[in-house]
């Protein structure tokens, strides 16, 4: 027989295991490419840590790239975010994580002016006791800016489709409902005529 120390320390055990195996997860999406005028538009850039168990030193820059291919740096974080001079200037603020796996950025009022391709670099120095590791990335995202919110068709067909669905599984219920309502009324009648 287990005595309630050994059960007590099996369930800790247990709850550390289920901690471990419940850690939360960092999934790279890709980030929108559309944005209306004068909403605000998150460019998204995720880059995730690959070894957990040390802290790496991250930066990361924002880029403009102009149509003759020069890049601009609009935007700059490296534990405390920076932004540079020029047209975004007052309209862009960080909308990454704490733990600097996201490393996204949101306009503000988005303009006209704002289409054009964007360039998240992001550097991560990896230090352990003899070694060092630099691991880079580069994202680009090319944002369109429309004057209207365009008609997403798919929004539209799921709509379209959450709606049918709707109908037929409340069509669906209101059957049921009648068959287990008659199969109830049939029994009982037959336990009463039993009865007599």
């Amino acid at each position: 027989m287990r005595t309630p120390t050994s059960v007590l320390l099996h369930i800790l055990l247990l709850l550390v295991l289920v901690v471990q195996v419940c850690r939360p997860v960092c999934v790279e999406v890709p980030s929108e490419t559309e944005a209306v005028v004068g909403k605000p538009m998150k460019l998204t850039c995720i880059f995730c840590l690959k070894r957990e168990e040390v802290s790496p030193i991250t930066r990361v820059e924002w880029f403009y790239i102009t149509p003759d291919k020069e890049s601009v740096l609009i935007y700059s974080h490296d534990g405390q975010p920076r932004e540079q001079d020029g047209p975004w200037k007052g309209r862009l603020v960080w909308n990454g994580s704490k733990d600097m796996q996201e490393l996204s950025i949101k306009i503000l009022n988005v303009t006209m002016n704002d289409t054009g391709t964007y360039q998240c670099v992001v550097a991560r120095q990896f230090t352990f006791d003899l070694y060092s590791h630099l691991a880079t990335k580069k994202l680009e995202i090319h944002l369109v800016v429309n004057e209207e919110a365009s008609d997403d068709t798919t929004a539209i067909y799921s709509e379209i489709m959450m709606y049918v669905l709707l109908v037929f599984l409340t069509f669906w219920l209101l059957v049921e409902m009648v068959y287990c309502y008659r199969k109830i009324s049939k029994s009982d009648e037959q336990a009463q005529d039993t009865a007599y």
